[in-house]
Formats: structure tokens, sequence, C-alpha cells
């Protein structure tokens, strides 16, 4: 049996419509944007004067369907056979390592040679596809990936798994027939039974975590669930070497925030042992040549018992690594402390709100005062930190989000994100509060964009998250929203320090986002010369740019 696993990022993020109007928008597709090649060339003649050579400041991310370590950390002595900056997301590196185990003959295909129309395609036969769709979330694209496969592999099985399939497997089985299987919930006690069965042309009637079609009467039906041991399984290890490896600790969540369905998705929670996490990320760095380890746990540092155990157990390991956490988890000037002994480097935490009000109708469990304190313990540390805000949750009013903007344009410091409220799924808590909230949609039919409340309607929201982060964006020299970043390599500046990339990264973003914040081309066009001379004096130039 030969198998394809198709799985790596989705079409786009969920903030890329910010770039509408930039010259990161016409970079990404200069062909469309003609009329804008001088603009885009001050983009690319960027460049920097590094180790005697000139380095293009502006260079196209390599490995865009891997995972890489935060840009202030320095991977060393990696060798050209390592799959260092392409080592898989999450859920290749697990399915893969799944594959593997159960000696499945298979090839991988980045997700990404779907959107973007890869000339080197897999050539088949496969008996077998299997589409990840943890990073696709609406039905358009979840549409599109599966036509790719129809038409390609159409005598193949194929099979789903990963969160939106999760979600939505009646929806998406009821609209495409030619989806044969979903895995819902853990792959572990699923996929491997599975592809034996269909090798064998076994029934898969007893196989659990199925959502399968009745071979007589066409009808959906579902098998039991049935959750893996994370303590008892052996943690995913494909073949190769990885400096960098992604890692899970826990699934499910321990918490119940009203915007997310997460736990919906993975209702028991579960979490390794602090041993097995520090033996796992030994074995990762002598084994696989782990420099840095990617933890994407929903909250890594919780339960706190646990963390306490951890810490020390991280110190001996030397490997470096990054995790999600709570703010609530970062209370005082020790448990920075006993993170960075840990080789902690970077921490991603949803503020979410700055108004005690609006994090309760979130149930986010966390008040205003507990992100300022994280905000203001990271903000002297070497740990780099990202965090993220929502604005239009149900209840906001344009008032209570004043907090938030105020937060963000006055005070912040650092790297974040800040996101319109998503309506898109019906496991989501928050439809508990829909009649307290007047909670209302426009496009029941597709993925809930537009939508209203007591507080706002989606287009408020919008225009406030636009204001916002033009106001972040000109007004705060201190903080950089990540949108574009994705595409590119970091830092900007390998050799210099983080605190030189951060101040050339946010000349960059200006001069990127010149064009949409300043509809006046001569007024944008102003700007983007200012900033070309601010650039030089950090030894950055644009000798072949024009206006």
């Amino acid at each position: 049996m030969k198998v394809l696993l198709v799985a790596g990022l989705g079409p786009e993020y969920p903030n890329h419509s910010l770039l509408a109007g930039s010259t990161f928008e016409a970079l990404a597709d200069p062909g469309r944007f003609r009329h804008r090649t001088g603009e885009i060339s001050q983009l690319t003649s960027l460049h920097a004067e590094t180790n005697g050579a000139h380095l293009p400041l502006i260079r196209a991310r390599q490995g865009n369907s891997g995972i890489r370590a935060v840009s202030s950390v320095r991977l060393q002595h990696v060798e050209k056979d390592d799959e260092a900056a392409t080592a898989p997301h999450l859920t290749t590196f697990t399915v893969r390592s799944i594959l593997e185990t159960a000696g499945v003959d298979h090839d991988h295909f980045p997700a990404e040679g779907v959107w973007s129309g890869s000339l080197n395609e897999p050539a088949g036969p496969y008996d077998v596809v299997l589409l990840s769709t943890t990073f696709i979330w609406d039905r358009a694209t979840i549409a599109k990936a599966i036509t790719w496969v129809e038409e390609r592999f159409p005598e193949a099985a194929l099979v789903l798994g990963g969160q939106y399939s999760n979600l939505k497997f009646q929806q998406i089985m009821d609209a495409h027939p030619f989806v044969r299987y979903v895995v819902r919930g853990d792959a572990e006690p699923a996929l491997a039974p599975l592809l034996d069965a269909l090798r064998h042309r076994e029934t898969v009637a007893d196989i659990p975590n199925l959502v399968r079609r009745d071979p007589d009467t066409g009808r959906i039906r579902l098998t039991g669930i049935q959750y893996a041991d994370l303590e008892a399984l052996p943690s995913p290890a494909p073949a190769g070497r990885f400096p960098v490896i992604p890692y899970e600790s826990m699934r499910g969540c321990p918490f119940t925030c009203k915007y997310c369905s997460f736990p919906a998705a993975s209702p028991k929670w579960r979490y390794k042992s602090a041993r097995k996490i520090a033996d796992d990320f030994a074995r990762y760095r002598d084994e696989h040549g782990a420099q840095y380890i990617k933890a994407l746990d929903s909250t890594f540092t919780v339960p706190p018992t646990r963390l306490r155990s951890l810490l020390p157990l991280l110190t001996k390991t030397g490997v470096a690594w990054e995790a999600y956490t709570r703010a609530n988890s970062i209370s005082d000037q020790s448990v920075v402390d006993a993170l960075g002994e840990a080789h902690c480097r970077a921490l991603a935490i949803g503020f979410e709100s700055m108004n005690d009000t609006t994090l309760t109708y979130m149930n986010k469990k966390v008040k205003a005062r507990a992100n300022r304190t994280a905000f203001e313990l990271l903000s002297r540390s070497p740990i780099h930190y990202f965090t993220s805000f929502i604005v239009g949750y149900p209840g906001e009013s344009p008032a209570l989000f004043e907090d938030t903007k105020n937060f963000l344009v006055d005070e912040y410091e650092g790297t974040f994100a800040l996101y319109v409220f998503m309506l898109n799924d019906e496991t989501m808590p928050v439809w508990q509060d829909a009649e307290r909230f007047d909670l209302r949609v426009f496009d029941a039919d597709s993925d809930c964009e537009h939508w209203a409340h007591t507080g706002m309607d989606s287009a408020t929201a919008r225009r406030l998250q636009l204001e916002t982060l033009r106001d972040v964006r000109w007004k705060n020299d201190r903080a950089i929203q990540r949108t574009w970043q994705r595409d590119y390599e970091l830092p900007l500046l390998p050799h210099r320090s983080v605190a030189e990339n951060a101040v050339v990264e946010k000349l960059v973003d200006r001069l990127g986002m010149a064009s949409a914040d300043f509809p006046d081309r001569a007024v944008a066009a102003d700007r983007r010369a200012a900033l070309l001379g601010q650039l030089a004096d950090h030894g950055v130039t644009s000798p072949d740019a024009s206006s």
C-alpha cells in the first residue's frame, strides 16, 4: 500500500488581509502590481553589510512548511543534511512518526503546494491520501484541498484528520462524497489500524475515532472515542536530524475560554509528566540533533505543580525552548528567573483584552492586572514574548475596547497581533451567550464572517482593528505587529543585536505599510523617503530604490 500525506500550512493566515494596499501585498504578487515596481524595489533592494558581504534585508523564508526557532536564537553547526529550518509542523511530525512506526510506505507533500500550484507534485499512484486540516478554517479552503486530491488521485481513499475536520466532519462528509473517512480525536489509536484494514480489505467498524460512510446505506457512522495515553506512548520522532523540533506535552485544555473550541476537539485533558518531558528533550538532543524545541500545547506552563518540577530538569538538558503560557503563570520575578535558567527563550501569551469586563465575558479567568504584570516582568527579561489580542468579542463595545487600544498604543513593547473576533464554529462556548448578547450572524451558511451583537458588529471591529494597528505603527516605536514577517527570514540582520533588529524591523514594517496607511501617494512617498534615511543610519541602504 502506498500512502500520501498532505500536511502543512493553510493558504493564508487570519490577519493576512491586513496587508491589503501595502508594499508587502505587492511584493507577494509583483505581476499583479506592475505599476508599483519602484515601490517594491525599495524593499527588495534593501541590503546591509554583514561579514564583508551585502545581505538582502528581505529574504523569502526557506522551508515554508516547517517551523523555526525564535529569531533571537542562533542555531549552531547545522549540517547540510539536517532538516534545520524545514522541520515539519507538529501535525506532520506526529503523523509521520505514526506512519514510520507502523512501517507504512508513504510520501509527504507540503500543503503549501496545493495552494501555490507547485510544479513538483507527487506522481502517485496512491492507495490512500491523508489530508491534514489543522491549518484550514473555512469551507472554501477545505473544498479546494479535497478537489485537488480528487482530481489527481480519484481512485485513492481520502482520509481527513486535524482540528477543522474534527469539528466539522458532518458538514464535510455531507458536502464532499469523495471523503471516505475522517479521523476525529487522537490519530494514534485509529490511523495505523485503519490503513491495515484498508490494505487487507477488512471491516473498519471496530476501529475507534472514525467517521465513515456505511457501505450499504451511505449514511454517516461514528465509531467510539479512544484517547491516546500520552505518558505511555513514545513521543513522536520521525527518522532524521531536526535542529528545531515541535512538541506537545498535553492534549485538551483545562480552561473554558468561551471564544475557543479547542476543548470540544479534545474534551479530555491529558498531560505528560515532568520527567517524560525532560527525557524527551534529552532524547531529541542526543538522537536528532535538537537545539531548540517548540512546545505547541495550549498552555505548557500548567499545571503549576508540573512546571515547578519540570524547570529544574530542563535546566540540565541544555536545549532552548519556547511555549504557550497564560499571563497569570508569569506572576513574579522568581518564575521568570526559573524559566530563563531552564533555557526558555520565548513565550506566547493570549492577553485577549486589557479590560476586566471583556475578560469576564470571555471566561478567561485572568484579569487585566495579571496581563500587565506578565508584560512588565517579561519586558525586563531576555525572554522573547509575543502577545495576542481580540477586538469584537460578544458584549465588547468600542468603549470597552479602548483600554486595549490605549495599552497597545501608549504602553506596549514587543511583538503582538490583534485579531478580529472569529465566529466560525458552532462548538464555541460563546453560543451559550447568544441571547444575552443578541448575537446574530448574517452568513450562517458560510463561515460567519459577518456578525453583530450588543457591543458592535463585525464591520466596526474591523475598523477598530485597522485604526488601532495604524496608531500603534506610527505612534509607538517599541511595538511591532507580526503579519508579513511569516513569509520572510528573521532576524532581518542575523549578526546584529536583538535590540537593533527590533528597531530595523519596525522601520521596515512602517516602510512596507506606508502605502496602505497613507492613501495620498505623495504623503506615502515622503514617509518612505524618511524611513529609508532612518534605515541608512543602521547601515541598511537601498541604492536602487525609487518612489
